[in-house]
Order: structure tokens, then sequence, then C-alpha cells
């Protein structure tokens, strides 16, 4: 239950946020919240991550599903543990995420960012619950046969 609850969690929130820049910002318009260190940046990502394959959307449209449908299946598989562990937790940001990104491309034909490090290229809030995700994915698969208790 909870594993469902926090993805549509991170998915209308990804989603209301994207609503929210682009119902108040012009493309390429930006804002400065810490001049020259965190801007908000409206930005249209063709491509993937950093802008790399632009005008793929097919591709990242049928990579996502296979990604979203490994996600789901991961989850149902491990889904009669006794809690909802780090390992849930990941998977639900993932797919939060995931999902959010999706709606953009198949509505949109493309990705909105707004996160602007000004080091770092434009992200946005479903990026950052992925980046999360697979971080703690990363802390569960590493963690020793001892410590599994997620």
């Amino acid at each position: 239950m909870y594993f469902f609850v926090i993805a549509l969690a991170v998915l209308v929130c990804d989603q209301w946020i994207k609503y929210v820049i682009v119902s108040n910002m012009e493309h390429y318009q930006s804002i400065p919240v810490i001049k020259n260190i965190f801007h908000i940046t409206y930005v249209q990502n063709k491509g993937a991550a950093f802008g790399l394959l632009p005008n793929q959307t097919l591709f990242f449209v049928i990579v996502t599903i296979i990604v979203v449908a490994v996600i789901i299946t991961v989850f149902w598989k491990t889904r009669h543990r006794n809690n909802f562990g780090l390992l849930h937790l990941s998977l639900a940001l993932q797919l939060g995420g995931a999902l959010g990104n999706l709606i953009d491309r198949i509505r949109l034909g493309y990705v909105i960012d707004f996160l602007d490090f000004r080091i770092w290229p434009v992200f946005n809030f479903a990026d950052s619950a992925i980046v999360v995700g697979v971080i703690l994915l990363s802390w569960v698969l590493l963690r020793t046969p001892d410590d599994k208790t997620a």
C-alpha cells in the first residue's frame, strides 16, 4: 500500500510543480532564488539526462515503459516482506519519477525541467526522486547479507 501511495505522491507533486512552472513562466525564463547558485529556470528537455539523444521521444517512452514494468515486477515479487523497507521505498521513488517524466514525454514530447543549480544541467522533481531511489537501491544491494533487514 505504501509503495503506491509514495509513487503517486511523487507523481502528483512532480506534475503539480511542472504545471505551476509552465503556468507562470516563459520558456527559458530564469528566476534567481539564490543568485548565481540556485535558480528556477523553465527548460523543455527533448532528450535524456543532460539533453543527450534529443528528439528520441518514442525511444524514451518505450524504455520508460520497460523500466516501469521492471519496477512493478520487482515490487510484486518482494511485496510479501513483513515491512515496508528501503527496497520498496527506492522502487516507489523511481516509479513515481519515471511516470512523471513519461507523462511529459507522451503529452508534450519533452520533459519540463526547472531546478537550476548553475553547475549542473537543469533537472526536475521527478529526476530527483529517481536519483534518490537509485541511491537507496544501491545502498540496499551493497549492504552485507547480515545487514539486509529492509
